[in-house]
Protein backbone atom coordinates (compact mmCIF):
# COMPACT_ATOMS: atom_id res chain seq x y z
CA UNK A 1 0.00 0.00 0.00
CA UNK A 2 2.79 2.57 0.90
CA UNK A 3 4.44 2.19 -2.76
CA UNK A 4 1.21 2.81 -4.28
CA UNK A 5 0.78 5.97 -1.85
CA UNK A 6 4.51 6.96 -3.17
CA UNK A 7 3.58 6.52 -6.57
CA UNK A 8 1.05 8.43 -6.74
CA UNK A 9 2.79 11.20 -4.84
CA UNK A 10 5.85 10.65 -7.58
CA UNK A 11 2.85 11.34 -10.43
CA UNK A 12 1.33 14.07 -8.73
CA UNK A 13 4.65 16.19 -7.86
CA UNK A 14 5.77 15.07 -11.44
CA UNK A 15 2.44 16.55 -12.86
CA UNK A 16 2.53 19.65 -11.17
CA UNK A 17 6.69 19.92 -11.77
CA UNK A 18 5.39 20.18 -15.65
CA UNK A 19 2.59 22.12 -14.99
CA UNK A 20 4.82 24.84 -13.60
CA UNK A 21 7.72 24.71 -16.15
CA UNK A 22 4.91 24.88 -19.04
CA UNK A 23 3.43 28.46 -17.55
CA UNK A 24 6.97 29.62 -16.61
CA UNK A 25 7.83 29.12 -20.57
CA UNK A 26 5.04 30.29 -21.38
CA UNK A 27 5.34 33.96 -19.47
CA UNK A 28 8.84 34.43 -20.62
CA UNK A 29 7.59 33.63 -24.57
CA UNK A 30 4.93 36.58 -23.14
CA UNK A 31 8.37 38.56 -21.41
CA UNK A 32 9.82 38.42 -24.98
CA UNK A 33 7.13 39.93 -26.71
CA UNK A 34 6.70 42.63 -24.68
CA UNK A 35 10.67 43.52 -24.67
CA UNK A 36 10.28 42.72 -28.45
CA UNK A 37 8.26 46.26 -28.09
CA UNK A 38 10.45 47.73 -26.01
CA UNK A 39 13.31 47.59 -28.86
CA UNK A 40 11.13 49.94 -30.64
CA UNK A 41 11.03 52.52 -27.97
CA UNK A 42 14.08 52.08 -25.59
CA UNK A 43 17.34 51.67 -25.53
CA UNK A 44 16.97 49.22 -22.38
CA UNK A 45 14.60 47.49 -24.87
CA UNK A 46 17.89 45.30 -26.37
CA UNK A 47 19.11 44.21 -23.04
CA UNK A 48 15.79 43.04 -21.69
CA UNK A 49 15.07 41.12 -25.19
CA UNK A 50 18.65 39.65 -24.67
CA UNK A 51 18.44 38.72 -20.93
CA UNK A 52 14.58 37.16 -21.27
CA UNK A 53 16.02 35.46 -24.25
CA UNK A 54 18.45 33.26 -22.07
CA UNK A 55 15.50 32.86 -19.61
CA UNK A 56 12.91 31.83 -22.19
CA UNK A 57 15.79 29.51 -23.41
CA UNK A 58 16.19 28.19 -19.25
CA UNK A 59 12.52 27.81 -18.87
CA UNK A 60 12.19 25.65 -21.99
CA UNK A 61 15.49 23.58 -20.79
CA UNK A 62 13.69 23.42 -17.91
CA UNK A 63 9.86 22.30 -19.11
CA UNK A 64 12.08 19.16 -21.57
CA UNK A 65 13.25 18.21 -17.94
CA UNK A 66 9.76 17.90 -16.34
CA UNK A 67 8.31 16.48 -19.61
CA UNK A 68 11.02 13.62 -19.28
CA UNK A 69 10.48 13.01 -15.22
CA UNK A 70 6.92 13.08 -15.32
CA UNK A 71 7.52 10.39 -18.28
CA UNK A 72 10.29 8.19 -17.24
CA UNK A 73 9.94 8.02 -13.08
CA UNK A 74 6.11 10.05 -12.86
CA UNK A 75 4.68 6.76 -15.11
CA UNK A 76 2.38 9.45 -17.43
CA UNK A 77 2.32 9.74 -21.54
CA UNK A 78 5.74 10.45 -23.46
CA UNK A 79 4.01 13.16 -25.43
CA UNK A 80 4.54 16.10 -23.53
CA UNK A 81 8.83 15.13 -24.24
CA UNK A 82 7.90 15.22 -27.56
CA UNK A 83 5.90 19.01 -26.92
CA UNK A 84 8.84 20.12 -25.21
CA UNK A 85 11.63 19.03 -27.12
CA UNK A 86 10.07 20.22 -30.41
CA UNK A 87 9.55 23.89 -28.48
CA UNK A 88 13.08 23.40 -28.11
CA UNK A 89 14.11 22.98 -31.80
CA UNK A 90 11.80 26.26 -31.93
CA UNK A 91 13.28 28.20 -29.30
CA UNK A 92 16.93 27.25 -30.91
CA UNK A 93 15.99 28.33 -34.31
CA UNK A 94 14.21 31.78 -33.12
CA UNK A 95 17.81 32.53 -30.87
CA UNK A 96 19.84 32.07 -34.43
CA UNK A 97 16.75 34.26 -36.43
CA UNK A 98 16.89 36.68 -33.49
CA UNK A 99 21.39 36.78 -33.36
CA UNK A 100 21.54 37.00 -37.19
CA UNK A 101 18.59 39.99 -37.01
CA UNK A 102 16.63 38.44 -39.69
CA UNK A 103 12.84 39.68 -37.59
CA UNK A 104 10.88 38.72 -41.29
CA UNK A 105 11.34 35.53 -39.62
CA UNK A 106 11.99 36.01 -35.95
CA UNK A 107 8.80 37.83 -35.31
CA UNK A 108 6.16 35.25 -36.74
CA UNK A 109 8.07 32.54 -34.94
CA UNK A 110 7.87 34.12 -31.72
CA UNK A 111 4.00 34.56 -32.27
CA UNK A 112 3.93 30.37 -33.24
CA UNK A 113 6.01 30.05 -30.33
CA UNK A 114 3.47 31.91 -27.94
CA UNK A 115 0.05 30.44 -29.66
CA UNK A 116 1.94 26.55 -29.06
CA UNK A 117 2.93 27.26 -25.45
CA UNK A 118 -0.56 28.65 -24.67
CA UNK A 119 -2.12 25.47 -26.16
CA UNK A 120 0.08 23.58 -24.20
CA UNK A 121 -0.72 25.50 -21.03
CA UNK A 122 -4.25 25.02 -21.89
CA UNK A 123 -3.85 21.32 -22.08
CA UNK A 124 -1.93 20.94 -18.95
CA UNK A 125 -4.63 22.70 -16.60
CA UNK A 126 -7.49 21.51 -18.34
CA UNK A 127 -7.25 18.26 -16.02
CA UNK A 128 -7.50 16.17 -18.97
CA UNK A 129 -5.17 12.84 -19.43
CA UNK A 130 -3.10 12.00 -22.07
CA UNK A 131 -3.63 8.63 -22.88
CA UNK A 132 -0.68 6.82 -21.35
CA UNK A 133 1.04 5.41 -24.16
Amino acid sequence: MATTAQTTAVRDSSRTFLRVSIALQTLTVFFQAATAGLLLTSPQGELLHGVGARVMYGATMLYVLAAVLAWKPGGGSPRPVLYSTGFLVLASVQVVLGIAHEPSLHVPLGVLMFGLSVLDLGRALSGRRVRES
